[in-house]
């Protein structure tokens, strides 16, 4: 198992980074957050992997934190979910987020992963919910009522946000639970720049 990788970045392209280590590219699959969370091009970063062995493949994937890496090497053991698809769900949600999600039993909002059906989110569910760690939450979750999350939610992605974007500039509302409307002005003021 190759458990990190110190490099310089030769390249960052659509969902990888190309890490020269010691005269040899290495090819590394991110998530979005990840990918954006990596310095410029010719700086030197090291970043958290897991090995993916297959009989005609050898593939890496990245991730910008232990919390990312332990939450996808959790999601690939669900039956249906391989690499890419735990990549996906990393690219739209947090590990927080996500672990949220699971323990709501918010399968609407899973499904909304590419790559995830309605089965394979109520799968997710069962298999990962008592190993995420996380208390049961009420349908709608502990911060947000799910009509107004899914509201806002839904007005973003309208917009063009992409899923990352709305979940990122979701989360950390601590206003009333029930007003999408003022859920949809903090999450429009963080994704402008703003708090």
């Amino acid at each position: 198992m190759i458990d990190y990788v110190t490099g310089r970045i030769a390249e960052k392209g659509t969902g990888h980074v190309v890490l020269d280590v010691g005269g040899v590219g290495l090819h590394i699959a991110l998530s979005t957050g990840a990918l954006a969370a990596l310095p410029a091009e010719g700086d030197s970063v090291t970043v958290r992997t897991h090995l993916q062995v297959r009989e005609d493949e050898l593939s890496l994937y990245g991730f910008s934190s232990t919390d990312e890496k332990s939450l996808f090497e959790r999601l690939i053991t669900v039956s249906g979910v391989g690499p890419r698809v735990a990549l996906s769900a990393l690219s739209s949600f947090s590990p927080t987020a996500f672990a949220e999600a699971v323990a709501r039993e918010d399968v609407a909002l899973l499904s909304s992963i590419s790559g995830v059906g309605k089965k394979t989110a109520q799968r997710i569910i069962i298999e990962l919910k008592d190993k995420l760690g996380v208390p049961d939450l009420p349908a709608g979750g502990a911060r947000t009522s799910s009509g107004a999350h899914t509201e806002a939610r839904d007005a973003l992605l309208g917009m063009g946000f992409s899923s990352a974007e709305v979940a990122t500039a979701l989360d950390k509302y601590d206003g009333a639970p029930e007003d999408s409307q003022a859920l949809l002005r903090h999450a429009l003021r963080r994704l402008g720049g703003g708090v």
